[in-house]
């Protein structure tokens, strides 16, 4: 006997000429969609750029998941932000990086900066309050005057 599954909201099945078949895909994400790989390819270009750091080590992908301070992420956001309106606004000879620079740098502190809300966001989370910098995990202080490992 075959068994029955509760049914989607719209209980609309599809069925392709192969015979395969799917519920619809109304109401679902769609990060396809969402996202350009225009950006995307460029974003990964700039993040590999600045693999390499001044002291010549070559920086893991994904080093930044690790935790950097929340107003590190703003502190930097706004630096970029301001080279790109001046590129915006017909000043770009005053921005000290080209357009494309300055917005990947600020895509990548606002994901930063979401990241490490979102990482702490669940208060089933095992990791220690404040490890991100969070807003309201940490001390005014705390929060904006960063303690900073320089090496």
């Amino acid at each position: 006997m075959m068994e029955m599954c509760e049914l989607t909201p719209t209980g609309s099945i599809r069925k392709f000429e192969t015979g395969a078949t799917r519920d619809t895909d109304n109401g679902k994400h769609d990060p396809e969609g969402f996202l350009s790989p225009l950006v995307i390819n460029r974003f990964n270009e700039f993040m590999h750029s600045n693999r390499c750091q001044k002291n010549g080590s070559f920086r893991d992908s994904d080093n930044w998941q690790k935790g950097i301070p929340l107003p590190v992420y703003a502190k930097s956001l706004w630096r970029h932000f301001l080279d790109f309106w001046l590129h915006h606004r017909g000043f770009g000879y005053r921005a000290k990086e080209p357009i494309q620079v300055a917005l990947c740098a600020i895509i990548f502190n606002a994901a930063g900066y979401l990241h490490e809300l979102l990482k702490y966001e669940n208060p089933n989370n095992n990791k220690a309050a404040g490890q991100a910098g969070g807003i309201g995990q940490r001390s005014r202080d705390e929060q904006t005057n960063p303690k900073v490992e320089v090496y």
